[in-house]
């Protein structure tokens, strides 16, 4: 009862009219990106990041996750229309979406991915609402040891689950962590990794980093490739809405869809493409007319965009509980926070509760907005999709440049937005995730700082991480999830040569 009494002051909050308009701007700006292959919420955030610093944090918190909200409806409609998900959730809908709308039934693919995705968020943000009190309980009994070993468990989580090899995840979380190195010590008061540069000693800042991997990073990649060939649009005929058949074969998908991704999108290493598949193979098991899969059955697209955006909000979970990011783009919006000076966690909801409860009640404005937004809109999503690559990554270049010049005037963050661009740029070349980067900026520092303040307090001695139930519990959950991987790419590789 306490969580809905908190939920309507943060109504209060949300129904404010400069936070409505955020919200309008973030679910427009969601929507387009998740059109555009390639760019996605994470990139839009990070762009953002740098000329929004000066804004109200509850706005432009609010416009963030209006973006992430947005981006998950967004990257439905180019994988129904050509077959080209806009985000990597999205590939489960293209499998039976695409063939849909080639065969005449685009507008009610469009219709059941649109309110699949209203229903799961909006069940999903309710399970947020009553799941974050009893989370943010649990996490106010951790002690510095604990806390450490919760980071430790997001390293190894986010490393081993982003890009196709543990090794290259790793790399990129050491690579962040080095990063996070850099700056004045704040218990000895040394300069570290900082080559007697001034403007490095306040730390490498969040948005430069973002910025350069996500934004110049992708518009470097992008300009690297040629098109091998052009994506053929399907046009929407018929009607837009949905028979009554339709909604009989889509309402068990979407609350299927839901009750895979929440759950699978709140644990450290979920994320939503594991319960995308997941949903979609089992609407193939379930389903009364097993014919139709392979020639565009509406269930294969019901559950998966269901199971998307439930797995949105439960991203948020850990996120905002615990500080915990586990995708690109909650990454992006923890660093939204902290360039406010807020850390994510259970003082948060203490401290600040008008801006978390306000964020969360703004989630269900925001779905009910796309759901209105979306299939009236169609047309004008699907034009997007006319605008001719090298202006839309000429643009985002621009405005990475302009971004980061207005949030910090020096030459030397200049040279460091084009030096992690290039950095951007090789590690998707190469083949090597990103967000483990920028995680490993974020709360690699953090995790410094707990480990210190526990030997700190135990005398130095490292067993106290041991002594802690949570603590040992949580790093056994690292060790597995570390090893895990390893174990299975061997079984695999055995199996091959057995076979």
């Amino acid at each position: 009862m306490e969580a809905f009494t908190s939920l309507a002051s943060g109504l209060a909050v949300a129904i404010q009219p400069m936070n409505m308009l955020f919200a309008l701007i973030g679910v427009l700006l969601g929507t387009a990106v998740g059109v555009l292959p390639g760019i996605g919420p994470a990139l839009t955030v990070a762009l953002l990041l740098p000329i929004t610093f000066k804004l109200d944090p509850a706005g432009s918190i609010i416009m963030f996750a209006g973006i992430y909200y947005g981006g998950m409806y967004g990257g439905s409609t180019t994988a129904i229309l050509i077959n080209t998900p806009g985000e990597s959730a999205s590939m489960a809908t293209a499998l039976e979406g695409n063939l849909m709308a080639k065969s005449g039934r685009g507008g009610p693919a469009l219709a059941t991915s649109a309110i699949g995705s209203f229903v799961a968020g909006t069940i999903a943000t309710l399970g947020l609402t009553l799941l974050s009190p009893y989370l943010v309980d649990i996490a106010v009994s951790f002690g510095p040891e604990d806390y450490f070993a919760l980071m430790v468990v997001a390293f190894v989580t986010v490393s081993a689950t982003f890009g196709d090899s543990p090794v290259r995840g790793l790399t990129s979380l050491f690579i962040g962590l080095t990063l996070g190195l850099v700056g004045i010590d704040i218990l000895s008061g040394q300069s570290r990794l900082s080559f007697g540069i001034p403007e490095l000693y306040d730390n490498i800042e969040v948005t430069t980093l973002a910025v350069g991997l996500f934004a110049v990073g992708e518009a470097l990649y992008v300009a690297s490739r040629r098109h091998v060939h052009e994506e053929k649009l399907e046009a929407v005929r018929g009607s837009l809405w949905m028979t009554k058949d339709d909604w009989k074969r889509s309402w068990k998908p979407w609350l299927r869809g839901t009750a895979f991704g929440f759950p699978i999108g709140a644990l450290p290493a979920g994320g939503a493409e594991i319960p995308t598949f997941l949903s979609y193979s089992t609407e193939k098991r379930l389903t009364k007319h097993p014919e139709e899969f392979g020639r565009g059955a509406i269930e294969g697209v019901a559950g998966p965009e269901a199971a998307n955006n439930a797995a949105a909000a439960g991203t948020l979970v850990p996120l905002l509980t615990l500080g915990l990011p586990t995708s690109a783009t909650a990454a992006m919006l923890l660093a939204g926070f902290q360039q406010y000076g807020l850390n994510p966690g259970p003082l948060l909801f203490a401290e600040r509760p008008d801006l978390v409860w306000g964020l969360i009640a703004s989630l269900f404005i925001a779905n009910g907005m796309l759901l209105v937004l979306n299939l009236p809109l169609v047309g004008l999503w699907v034009r997007l999709l006319a605008i001719p690559q090298p202006w839309l990554y000429a643009g985002i270049l621009v405005f990475a440049t302009m971004g980061t010049i207005a949030a910090n005037p020096s030459p030397v963050e200049l040279v460091m937005l084009g030096v992690f661009g290039v950095l951007g740029f090789l590690m998707r070349r190469f083949d090597f995730p990103i967000a483990p980067v920028v995680v490993g900026l974020i709360l690699g520092p953090i995790a410094e700082s707990q480990l210190r303040r526990a030997l700190s307090i135990s005398l130095g001695d490292p067993m106290v991480l041991l002594q802690s139930p949570i603590s040992a519990t949580l790093l056994v959950i690292a060790l597995f999830a570390l090893v895990a991987p390893f174990v299975l790419k061997g079984m695999g590789r055995f199996k091959a040569v057995e076979d």
